[in-house]
């Protein structure tokens, strides 16, 4: 049965007048009585007896109208349990080494008042899967960086970080304003476990395959292998900011090539929520400043201080 003829019944049922049930309803009084009667038609029955002052039900009518009630009940009740289950959605958002983190506060408060439901949650994955989650389904979209295999995924570039090497701050070259990864060559290195992307683990590596070092898998572990074993390593600039400590210094590298930020999703999804929270973030991306150099010089046990603008522009 059609709601909407139900809904025309009710009101003629409970105005007992076609006319008032029509204001009731906001609708002519012909298009009204046309859905009774095909309501009528459908069932095989009348359901109201026309008299002087108006309508009254008749036995059909009678039982009909309990029933049309809680059908028109379980119908509203079916349409706010799915505008509730929508308007409370939660989208997990992978976030890989750092990438593109400093644009989410914008994005966010964006996201508020266009989708006050929303729910962004953070998925922060390990350095070992620069999917960001994608490949096993944790999380919906990713903030991460290239180069790896991105087959079966959309990626969309954002911009592009340069990249810092993380030194013991006693290390000599810790005294350095820049220094190329050339100067790195022979050094311990700390290493990303074997089966992680080859591309990207040779990109983070940026020495030979066989050189020694500690195998990590986040960048906790990775400046723990600073401060604990004495290794150097290429990481993201923004590290210097999140992860300042005692005992690291970070110099700014040449000769290697940026890290290339990109949101990233599955191909094969469609999502209008992901879309915006996509759309938010890129556009948070393209409006914020460029992330600012660094200054090399740390004494032993001294973080690295950040520099300004004139350094970002050399990098």
């Amino acid at each position: 049965m059609d709601l909407r003829a139900l809904r025309c019944f009710v009101a003629v049922a409970e105005e007992g007048h076609f006319g008032r049930a029509a204001v009731r309803l906001h609708l002519a009084q012909p298009p009204l009585s046309r859905r009774i009667r095909d309501l009528e038609a459908d069932l095989g029955c009348r359901l109201f007896d026309r008299i002087p002052t108006g309508a009254r039900l008749t036995a059909a009518g009678r039982v009909l109208l309990p029933e049309a009630r809680d059908l028109l009940a379980r119908a509203e009740r079916a349409r706010e349990r799915v505008r509730a289950a929508e308007s409370v959605r939660e989208v997990v958002l992978g976030a890989v080494a750092g990438a593109g983190l400093d644009s989410c506060p914008a994005a966010l408060a964006v996201l508020r008042d266009t989708r006050p439901g929303l729910r962004l949650r953070l998925h922060e994955a390990p350095v070992t899967d620069p999917s960001g989650g994608l490949r096993e389904r944790r999380a919906d979209l990713a903030l991460t960086r290239l180069p790896f295999d991105t087959s079966g995924l959309a990626v969309r570039q954002l911009g592009v970080e340069p990249l810092v090497a993380a030194l013991p701050a006693d290390d000599a070259l810790a005294a350095r304003s820049r220094l190329h990864v050339r100067e790195l060559a022979g050094r311990p290195r700390f290493r990303l476990p074997a089966g992680t992307d080859a591309r990207w683990r040779a990109y983070w590596l940026a020495a030979d395959e066989d050189t020694p070092g500690p195998v990590v898998a986040s960048v906790e572990e990775c400046l723990h292998a600073v401060v604990w074993d004495g290794v150097t390593g290429i990481l993201p600039a923004g590290a210097a900011r999140r992860h300042a400590r005692p005992g690291i210094a970070f110099v700014p590298v040449d000769g290697h090539p940026p890290s290339r930020v990109v949101l990233a999703r599955r191909a094969d999804a469609s999502d209008p929520l992901v879309d915006a929270v996509a759309a938010a973030l890129a556009e948070a991306h393209a409006s914020a400043a460029p992330p600012a150099g660094l200054h090399a010089a740390v004494p032993v046990g001294r973080p690295a201080p950040v520099a300004g603008a004139q350094a970002s522009r050399r990098a």
